[in-house]
């Protein structure tokens, strides 16, 4: 089982290299990796595993935060109390095919396991995205996310790029709005 332990934090090289692409069949390397990212992300969702083992609630978590170099992350995007998750996938090697031109941000800006501390300001992503990933048998999906939803999916893909979601806060003015951003 992971806990915050097992999760690099900034500063380590493997944050800021980018990812490997992963081979088809996966390895049962991969199958572990897969497999204990989503269910970190489960554990960090449950209030008493979370408060048990000290884990910082996620709703994603790449491969590379746990330094494994490679294209994979989970996804947990919980839906309302009692409904099954609203968006519940481990993506190998996701691609964005098309993004929208509209840009939001979240209004309280965003965070992540790997950072410690608070980052204010806006993070101006796409609102929209066209998606593709594998699933962990090979087998290709295509989906159009939108909102928070999109949002979390492309600051994990930025993690398979090197990117840490500071990288995209304007250093002036952290909380500067162009007119066209929406705030979610």
């Amino acid at each position: 089982m992971l806990t915050m332990d097992d999760i690099i934090r900034e500063g380590h090289p493997t944050l800021r290299a980018r990812a490997e692409k992963i081979a088809f069949p996966l390895s049962d390397e991969d199958l572990k990796l897969a497999h204990d990212l989503m269910e970190f992300l489960e554990n960090s969702q449950d209030e008493k595993i979370a408060k048990k083992y000290k884990l910082r609630a996620g709703v994603g978590l790449a491969a590379p935060q746990v330094d494994a170099s490679r294209r994979m992350t989970a996804v947990l995007v919980p839906d309302e109390e009692g409904k099954p998750p609203f968006f519940k996938h481990v993506l190998v090697n996701p691609t964005i095919l098309s993004e929208s031109v509209q840009m939001a941000a979240l209004s309280e800006g965003e965070g992540c396991l790997s950072v410690d501390r608070e980052v204010p300001g806006y993070v101006p992503r796409h609102e929209k995205i066209k998606l593709r990933w594998y699933d962990l048998d090979g087998n290709e999906h295509v989906e159009r996310l939108r909102d928070y939803t999109a949002i979390v999916v492309q600051h994990e893909i930025d993690h398979l790029n090197g990117i840490m979601f500071y990288d995209h806060i304007n250093q002036e003015d952290p909380f500067f709005k162009p007119n066209d951003l929406i705030l979610l």
